[in-house]
């Protein structure tokens, strides 16, 4: 990266990060643009022209980057600026000429705690095997979260072998108690399956998929957490329903019984998020959705009865579960979200 490139892309990351942004967007025809609290808003009024942008994206990416660019025309990335920030990247072309969009990364995994995820998920880490889903619609820090259960696990426990699968890696974790080999789709391996088939030969303790995306990578993340190995994925389902169906649903309806059941035995939580703005317009709070797998749900799932779910949450509570209705009736009782706001994602049934 030129020291040219590096002051522009700079300059714009560090005003948004006195912005407290989580995203930053570079589109021809336009000025830069950043996301605060969930909202859009322009950097200036400056247009970026395809003949300046076009340069300064394509040396943020590896060789193999730019030929997958060349390729198929978008791909993912990330990119260390010293010193300010790590980005996740999409680099696309549009109609007006290239465009990009940055997600800015934490400096290092938060906690649970910081998150505002209840405590109740760190159970998750304790599992040795079975399947995890983390899920939620995009930009609600599912990979956030994926990235603090394992720190959590790689300072809590010695001995495990931790394998990630992301596109592309976000958080770097270095060894600490555990084993960490992270690998990342295009730069170290071709796709999530043929990831996932190397993986049930490299020996690992706990497998996380940055997103579970096809009928192939699901059913091997499957016969992974039935084989021993403790399986966590992000899926961009809202809720544990929608998740549920979205598995069973991407599998021809002759292997449908077989999937259901293959769940009802390996499944052992879900764990659904989504961002609300605040009050105070400059932040936003954690709803969620929270299922553990006991037997009733078990049989509900291999009986193809997901629809009863909804009553094992509100009765769950004592065990953690948790609504997202429950959840958002919760922050609006708290004071933290609107009635305005929580009507547009929740049941008024609860607040």
């Amino acid at each position: 990266m030129s020291v040219l490139i590096a002051d522009s892309i700079r300059d714009t990351v560090t005003r948004a990060l006195s912005m407290k942004a989580s995203d930053v967007h570079f589109h021809t025809g336009y000025a830069p643009i950043v996301r605060v609290s969930g909202a859009m808003a322009p950097l200036g009024e400056n247009k970026l022209t395809d003949q300046e942008l076009r340069p300064q994206l394509m040396a943020l990416l590896s060789d193999r980057e730019r030929q997958v660019f060349k390729d198929v025309l978008d791909v993912d990335f990330t990119v260390e600026l010293p010193g300010l920030a790590r980005l996740r990247g999409n680099c696309f072309q549009g109609h007006q000429g290239i465009n990009a969009s940055f997600r800015i990364l934490p400096p290092k995994p938060l906690t649970l705690e910081e998150l505002g995820v209840p405590s109740h998920v760190e159970k998750f880490i304790e599992y040795h095997h079975g399947l995890v889903l983390i899920t939620g619609p995009a930009g609600c820090g599912k990979s956030t979260t994926l990235a603090a259960l394992v720190n959590l696990m790689n300072e809590k426990y010695a001995g495990r072998h931790i394998l990630t699968l992301e596109d592309p890696i976000e958080v770097v974790h270095p060894h600490k108690k555990c084993l960490v080999n992270q690998r990342q789709v295009i730069l170290h391996t071709t796709s999530y399956e043929r990831a996932m088939r190397a993986a049930l030969r490299e020996s690992p303790d706990v497998i996380i998929i940055g997103e579970m995306r096809d009928a192939e990578t699901i059913s091997l993340a499957l016969t992974a957490s039935e084989t021993g190995h403790l399986v966590i994925a992000s899926m961009h389902t809202t809720d544990s329903i929608k998740s549920l169906s979205r598995i069973v649903d991407s599998f021809h309806p002759d292997k449908q019984p077989q999937i259901r059941t293959m769940l009802a035995e390996s499944l052992q939580a879900v764990f659904s998020q989504l961002l609300l703005p605040c009050v105070d317009g400059q932040s936003r709070a954690l709803a969620y959705e929270l299922l553990f797998i006991n037997p009733a749900v078990a049989n509900m799932i291999r009986e193809k009865k997901t629809f009863q779910i909804p009553s094992i949450l509100q009765t769950g509570r004592a065990q953690g579960m948790m609504s997202l209705s429950q959840s958002i009736g919760d922050l609006v009782r708290s004071g933290k979200v609107s009635r305005e706001v929580a009507k547009k994602f929740g049941d008024e049934s609860y607040m």
